[in-house]
């Protein structure tokens, strides 16, 4: 009997941005030990975005004090879009900075310096509620989708909201689709 080999790992793609080049450098290395793939950094806080759309990585790792634009300037317009997860990195730990990143956004925040297990623990929290937040906010959309659909084919068909529920729930289920798809169909119906 012979089993499939496990899928490859994918690596989270990271993006450093640290305006001290030998701290930057450190941090490249370390996380490429570890096994996240550096896609790209960047010594400036205004060059930030645009690194982050151009490559479209899973984390970005953000200073606090940067040239151009500070690091929690840049997490917040990063996590206006959920762009990426976000883990801001300082040598500050005052409880106003550690609530302005929270309320930037911020998925972690690690103190400098810091030891190679802290880094790997606020990497892996930051994917992961980013990766619920995400999803959360995906099921939001599918459910005001649904509730769009619902209300068209109620006034289209004079249903009542649960028999316009259960239409959309059968058609997903014989076109073994999902609940959004139909939805998304039905509002493109004329």
């Amino acid at each position: 009997m012979s089993t499939a080999p496990p899928p490859p790992r994918v690596s989270p793609r990271v993006v450093v941005a640290e305006d001290e080049a030998i701290i930057r450098l450190d941090l490249c290395e370390l996380l490429a030990e570890e096994g996240y793939d550096v896609v790209g950094e960047t010594g400036r806080g205004d060059e930030v975005e645009a690194l982050v759309r151009a490559l479209e990585p899973d984390l970005a790792i953000l200073d606090v004090k940067m040239p151009g634009l500070d690091g929690l300037s840049a997490a917040r317009r990063l996590n206006a879009e959920r762009l990426t997860a976000v883990i801001i990195l300082t040598a500050f730990s005052q409880r106003d900075l550690i609530e302005e990143a929270r309320d930037a956004g911020v998925q972690a925040y690690l103190v400098k310096p810091f030891q190679r297990a802290e880094l790997v623990a606020a990497i892996e929290m930051a994917l992961g509620r980013h990766r619920d937040l995400r999803s959360l906010e995906d099921q939001l959309l599918a459910r005001k989708v649904i509730d769009r659909a619902k209300a068209k084919v109620i006034a289209r068909d004079g249903l009542t909201e649960a028999e316009a529920f259960k239409l959309l729930q059968r058609r997903a289920m014989d076109g073994r689709t999902s609940m959004r798809a139909i939805a998304e169909a039905v509002l493109r119906e004329p």
